[in-house]
């Protein structure tokens, strides 16, 4: 459950993410959290960025948290040291310049090895934790594009390599949800569909992160599989 360091400057931190690990304390719960890691290690960060409130009035401090990733989701992960560097960060989210590469395995095979999701995702109108990209989905319905390809498959699963161009909450699982491949054990969005590869918790990675440090300089951040991944790939090609 401890974070690993991939790249760090003066400016901004990215970190692997373990699956389990929930990025910021709800208010709700006690267990550890990303910030309390953060905070730790980096004590100077408690200001920076946004905080939020909780149900009670309380303030949460998200120390450097620009974007977020689902608990049970892995993977890169940037961090803003500074306040300088987390407006910038930001910015480049917002004119989504920050390239971000997911792999993940997903129920059932492709007709086509690539393709676009080009699908608006609004509120599900059946369960208030999910979000929806099909008919009866309720609210604002916020454009939402994610692209990807497949890197292998067998009869029941596809190993596959997702780009969103759009950061919208759930939307990798939303998406594949909405065209009929949900991924392998999501318990929110895919339930009754089976799971042989091991998986105990959402089989979702984030595999690689390109962004620009203050000094106008890209970088690519990659983080290696972990261990349920490595051994689904196997499976995967038995």
């Amino acid at each position: 459950m401890q974070p690993t360091i991939l790249y760090e400057d003066k400016d901004i931190l990215a970190i692997n993410k373990p699956a389990g690990l929930v990025v910021h304390n709800d208010g709700k719960t006690k267990e550890p959290t990303l910030t309390d890691w953060i905070l730790e290690k980096y004590p100077d960060l408690k200001e920076v960025g946004e905080p939020e409130r909780d149900s009670n009035g309380n303030v949460i401090y998200r120390p450097g948290i620009v974007h977020r990733l689902d608990r049970e989701t892995s993977g890169v992960m940037l961090v803003a040291k500074n306040q300088k560097a987390y407006e910038y960060l930001k910015n480049q989210f917002k004119k989504r310049e920050i390239k971000k590469i997911y792999h993940a395995f997903v129920w059932g095979n492709f007709k086509e090895k690539e393709g676009i999701i080009d699908r608006s995702i609004g509120r599900s109108s059946s369960d208030f934790r999910k979000w929806s990209a099909q008919r009866g989905a309720r609210g604002e319905m916020r454009e939402a594009v994610t692209n990807y390809k497949v890197i292998s498959e067998n009869n029941d699963y596809s190993f596959v390599e997702v780009r969103p161009e759009t950061g919208r909450t759930h939307q990798i699982r939303v998406h594949f949800k909405a065209i009929n491949h949900p991924l392998v054990s999501d318990k929110l969005y895919g339930p009754k569909v089976p799971n042989t590869l091991g998986f105990n918790r959402l089989a979702l990675h984030s595999s690689e992160v390109t962004f620009r440090d203050l000094n106008n300089q890209n970088h690519t951040v990659s983080a290696p599989y972990p261990a349920d991944f490595e051994e689904a790939i196997i499976l995967l090609q038995k």
